[in-house]
């Protein structure tokens, strides 16, 4: 008989559902079939149902948390089993050891993860019994029993569990030693929390942050344009002063004397430039882009999007959801015009269909065997399903997959592209840029930027004259860098910090070292988020106190770069492949724990956290915080005390005394230790973060003896 083991209970079922089943308690009994001639048993993990044991288990000395215990290295990793989880294990465990099984058909997702949560179980068990594969790309029917027909051999894909594997040992290394090593030194700092970092997550955190600091490091500068409108010959149009490719003066006085100069002046067309651009339709989806896509649009966050998506895959109407490719083999191709016939049968993509183009098989931006490697790109399944029964999630995600399909059978859009040179009085240059759309091919089917809103010019010829009719000056500021949003987050990871903000995606997707890999990458800004790192305001993604305390305290040590990071991705990629030792890897990674440790240890004794003052968030107040003695009455001389949400004078009810201090100050939070500066030295050090409209500032809080309350000196 044969077992076969799913990586999730849904799958299992989805799996064996073609054929009869007896339903059992974590498991299903298979009756005899083509593909299961003695039939067998079909059983499921739950996700992880191990993990790798912790410190304390190599060494009861290292549950404790001291330098002294640094570097944690175990001399053979092992895993154990997840307590939630153990009565699953117990159920797979007894099915691999039963006599009556004679092969294992692996059936986890198809993809590393997938590949070591099965296998990892059945190492655990001990048993050695021959395997095969199953390796799809979706779960309908078809994709089944095809799967089940062309089973792989166990070695196949035994070094994407290698690289599994090399991958949690080294995540473990790293994020053991280097989140103790700067949580034990941060707290010698009197900054008591638990400072998590990894591999991947503090290279990712650290561009985060240097975005953060930009934007609090700037300052706006004014500037000034030159706006004129002009008539030609009864046509009207506006364009810019220019000059050297700059329209805007650091001057008003200089704009102002260019506005006096051109009013009512006569004015010539110099130069008229027509440019004509095709742009071809998107790539497929892979998950990164299909991420950033749902973000941009419905604000979804990366986690959100891979979880709507994989209940589309387990319904069977999309391909395998953490697919890093853009491209279809031609066997997937050939399935398009069958279901494209069938979407068209919908009325929400009725009007789209037919296409323009009935088969994309010679298209080698779409379809080019050579570049899918384990997985081909997210496309909808020969599984059709009308959108309106699905959720209204599930329906926003399916849509955004089968349109970028339907996109792709459509022709490029065209665009013509015009430059105006307009030269007042012979000596003022002024530029007007115009768009006109020829083709809209593929942005019938794609939802249209906000941005595409086209200025029309009128037609204008070389030598053509007129006035100056209008001119104006617009002021500005200069404008700090934008935060990232969450989707911009998942292409900057994919680019390892080569941020690049187009939604041409061919140009962001090309092969790259990245940050994570399509299956993590979202995983890894929801661990930001729980481990309070980041907050995500109305889709902006913010950096906390406590993510910039590590990042400066790492500074630009090598935990921090996203450049090596993406280098240990690759070489991870290459264990996969068979080119690279997993345990020429672990050893690197070795080297590389002591190496953090080492750094931090050195680097700590520089530490300056002024400004930074931290407190825990979501630290529950005692309630015999309340009353606690901060410091001495700058009125009465009497006790400053902890009064919940301010500090104030024990003498209040005695002699009325009114004296308080306010635990927030225009939004910034007021740490016990800064108020004791405060009443002890009347002053405190450089405070950030405190706000006023839209801006924020830093400032020192002092006592003012004179006016006898808390004030600012800057």
């Amino acid at each position: 008989m044969k077992l076969l083991i799913a990586e999730k209970p849904d799958q299992g079922l989805a799996l064996v559902s073609q054929f009869k089943t007896i339903k059992k308690d974590g498991y299903v009994i298979i009756e005899p079939n083509k593909w299961f001639p003695q039939g067998g048993y079909c059983t499921w993990a739950v996700g992880h149902l191990l993990q790798l044991s912790p410190p304390e288990v190599y060494n009861s000395t290292w549950k404790k948390w001291t330098l002294t215990n640094l570097p944690l290295i175990p001399e053979k990793f092992q895993y154990e089993v997840v307590k939630a989880k153990w009565k699953q294990y117990q159920t797979i465990n007894k099915l691999l050891k039963n006599k009556e099984v004679t092969e294992i058909i692996h059936g986890g997702d198809a993809g590393r993860e997938g590949e070591l949560i099965v296998r990892s179980i059945i190492h655990m068990s001990g048993v050695r019994k021959p395997m095969k594969r199953l390796w799809i790309s979706s779960l309908t029917p078809k994709a089944i029993l095809d799967g089940f027909e062309k089973l792989l051999n166990e070695e196949d894909t035994r070094n994407l569990y290698y690289e599994a594997y090399t991958r949690a040992c080294a995540d473990w290394l790293v994020g053991m030693n280097a989140s103790r090593v700067y949580s034990i030194l941060l707290k010698e700092k009197g900054i008591q929390d638990v400072f998590s970092a990894g591999r991947v997550q503090t290279p990712t955190l650290a561009l985060i942050v240097k975005r953060e600091t930009e934007i609090e490091q700037f300052e706006p500068k004014p500037f000034w344009e030159v706006l004129a409108s002009f008539t030609v010959n009864d046509k009207q149009y506006e364009g810019k002063w220019e000059k050297e490719n700059e329209s805007r003066l650091d001057q008003k006085e200089l704009a102002e004397k260019i506005t006096a100069f051109c009013e009512g002046k006569n004015v010539e067309i110099t130069k008229v430039k027509k440019e004509r651009k095709k742009y071809e339709p998107p790539l497929l989806f892979n998950l990164s882009a299909l991420q950033a896509t749902a973000n941009s649009i419905f604000k979804f966050s990366p986690k959100k999007t891979l979880d709507v998506l994989q209940k589309l895959y387990q319904k069977g109407i999309v391909s395998y959801p953490r697919s890093d490719s853009n491209y279809v083999t031609k066997g997937e191709a050939e399935t398009f015009p069958q279901i494209l016939q069938k979407l068209s049968e919908i009325n929400e993509y009725s009007k789209m269909l037919p296409s323009p183009k009935k088969t994309l098989m010679n298209n080698k931006r779409y379809v080019n065997d050579k570049k899918v490697t384990d997985h081909y790109a997210i496309i909808p399944t020969e599984q059709v399903k009308d959108p309106r029964k699905l959720s209204e999630d599930e329906r926003k995600i399916y849509d955004l997959v089968v349109r970028r399909l339907i996109a792709a059978h459509y022709d490029a859009a065209v665009f013509d592209y015009t430059t105006i040179t307009t030269l007042v009085d012979k000596r003022a240059t002024f530029i007007s840029k115009g768009k006109q759309l020829v083709n809209e091919g593929w942005r019938k089917v794609l939802m249209h930027q906000s941005d595409d809103k086209d200025v029309i010019l009128p037609i204008l010829e070389e030598g053509e004259q007129g006035k100056v009719s209008k001119v104006d000056i617009k002021e500005g500021k200069t404008q700090p860098p934008k935060r990232y949003t969450e989707g911009q987050l998942i292409t900057l990871m994919k680019t390892a910090g080569k941020f690049i903000d187009d939604q041409q995606l061919e140009k962001v997707l090309k092969k790259t070292e990245g940050l994570g890999t399509e299956a993590t990458r979202a995983g890894i800004i929801t661990m930001l988020k729980d481990r309070n790192y980041i907050e995500v305001i109305k889709n902006q993604v913010y950096a906390t106190k406590k993510a910039k305390i590590l990042i400066e305290a790492i500074d630009n040590n090598i935990l921090a770069s996203p450049e090596m990071t993406a280098k240990w991705e690759l070489r991870l990629g290459e264990i996969g492949q068979g080119k690279a030792s997993p345990a020429t890897f672990i050893e690197q990674t070795k080297k590389l724990s002591n190496k953090i440790i080492e750094d931090a240890t050195t680097n700590s004794k520089q530490w300056n956290f002024d400004g930074l003052e931290y407190e825990v968030k979501n630290k529950k107040v005692s309630k015999f915080t309340t009353g606690k003695v901060v410091g001495k009455c700058k009125l009465c001389d009497g006790d400053v005390i902890d009064k919940g949400k301010f500090y104030g004078c024990a003498n209040y009810k005695k002699t009325s005394c009114n004296f308080t201090i306010s635990k927030v100050i225009l939004g910034k939070k007021l740490t016990e230790t800064t108020i004791k500066k405060l009443l002890t030295n009347g002053k405190t050090n450089v405070l950030k973060g405190f706000k006023k409209g839209d801006k924020t500032f830093a400032a020192t809080l002092v006592w003012d003896e004179k006016e006898k309350k808390v004030g600012f000196e800057f």
